[in-house]
């Protein structure tokens, strides 16, 4: 009689600059994989896990000793896997537990469209296109999780479907899981825009 192999249970982290799809990423990736889905600014408005609020940029600003805890509760009571999405997705859980983190990223010109159109606006949107063009959660990830645990995921000009199939193809070790697959700052370097998009606020 064969013997059932147990599958341990998986903690997948998508991260990314605000407006390049984690969470519309993350819930169907959470439903292909039939995994429990933490959106972490929604844990962190739901049970007011907060420190403040940032009036400058009109968000909250997360408690995150409290968010931590509550996550790693979270985690410890599943038995199936974990998706975790948020731009400090990687600074939550303890960089042992996580399988791999998906650095969403988009392209600068296609990301400040998004942003205009979802009404980010002066500092906010200028501090978040700057964040993506100079690899922030990205180098931040590596930091925390190292990077065999990193895979970048240019999500530009896809559909959520198409970027969660490249995430899947990962996970069955069909694809690579690898950094430095953009480099937003050399291309508008290379265009002579890079001021157009590194503002002083």
């Amino acid at each position: 009689m064969l013997k059932r192999v147990k599958r341990f249970k998986r903690v997948i982290l998508v991260t990314g600059t605000p407006g390049v799809g984690k969470t519309a990423v993350s819930v169907a990736l959470a439903s292909r994989l039939n995994a429990t889905h933490i959106d972490l600014s929604e844990l962190v408005e739901q049970e007011k896990l907060i420190s403040g609020v940032d009036k400058a940029r009109g968000t909250l600003i997360a408690d995150m000793d409290r968010v931590s805890k509550r996550v790693q509760e979270i985690v410890r009571d599943c038995k199936r896997d974990v998706i975790i999405d948020g731009h400090y997705a990687a600074n939550v859980v303890p960089a042992k537990k996580v399988h791999r983190v998906f650095v969403l990223r988009r392209d600068p010109d296609e990301l400040q469209r998004w942003m205009k159109d979802h009404g980010f606006k002066e500092r906010k949107l200028w501090e978040n296109l700057a964040a993506e063009i100079l690899d922030v959660c990205l180098w931040e990830a590596v930091k925390v999780c190292g990077p065999n645990k990193v895979c970048e995921v240019n999500v530009s000009g896809k559909g959520i479907e198409e970027v969660v199939e490249d995430i899947m193809s990962v996970l069955k070790r069909r694809g690579k899981c690898r950094v430095g697959i953009v480099d937003w700052l050399g291309k508008l370097e290379a265009e002579g825009r890079l001021q157009d998009f590194l503002k002083d606020f």
